[in-house]
């Protein structure tokens, strides 16, 4: 088996707009939960056209690479990825905290054959609904995934699917997971990534979550792309 990924090490690729409430205590929790500074090859803040503090934020850790993109998650996953040096991508969002040695376990998955994967995810609250939802990430279903749990994806494999579809400026997350599951190349890992409920609570935590499940439902039924953004836009964001 080739060992692509083993040694090259891994790119932390992290979209982000208008993220100064999180962001710095997102780039501490990688740095000191990473098992090895040979292991993270870099972080690559790929920014929509902030205009808060987020890169002057981002801008104090020397280690980390801020670059700018087109606004737009799956123009700045793509575009941080085309920048990154690693045989390891891995997506995260700003508000995501992966485990404990998270590049370990990383690396681990690869060396073993599994090309992509993420982890497992709970919410950093302990209401009983998103305990509940937090239960169902633990089966390896393509319906229980979401960008919230992280990805992470050889470079190889990751172009030969041609990245994130641009077309879709939400679901881009489940479009590339449904590609990796069609291929069956998909690994749960079995540590917990801790996800923020903000928006959640912003929204209303019901309310949120059946507008979700109107996006799936609505792109089940074969809605277009630019339809979902605009249901998104609407009722979401």
């Amino acid at each position: 088996m080739k060992n692509s990924g083993i040694n090259s090490g891994i790119s932390i690729i992290i979209p982000v707009l208008n993220e100064e409430a999180i962001i710095s205590h997102c780039l501490e929790h990688l740095m000191a939960n990473r098992s090895s500074t040979d292991h993270v090859k870099e972080i690559i803040l790929s920014d929509g056209g902030s205009t808060d503090q987020t890169l002057v934020r981002a801008k104090r850790h020397p280690s980390v690479k801020v670059i700018s993109s087109r606004k737009g998650r799956p123009f700045q996953l793509n575009a941080g990825a085309r920048q990154a040096s690693g045989e390891i991508l891995y997506f995260l969002h700003a508000d995501s905290f992966p485990p404990k040695n998270y590049d370990q376990h990383i690396r681990d998955a690869v060396k073993k054959g599994h090309k992509a994967g993420c982890f497992r995810m709970k919410f950093n609250t302990e209401h009983p609904w998103f305990r509940f939802i937090s239960w169902l990430t633990i089966f390896n279903h393509k319906a229980c995934r979401g960008g919230d749990q992280s990805q992470f994806i050889t470079r190889d494999l990751f172009q030969q699917i041609g990245g994130y579809d641009t077309d879709y400026l939400i679901y881009e997350d489940n479009m590339l997971i449904a590609e990796l599951y069609d291929r069956n190349e998909f690994k749960v890992l079995p540590f917990w990534l801790v996800s923020s409920a903000r928006r959640f609570k912003k929204k209303g935590t019901l309310k949120l979550q059946l507008l979700f499940w109107l996006i799936y439902l609505k792109k089940f039924l074969g809605e277009p792309p630019e339809k979902l953004y605009s249901f998104y836009k609407k009722y979401i964001d």
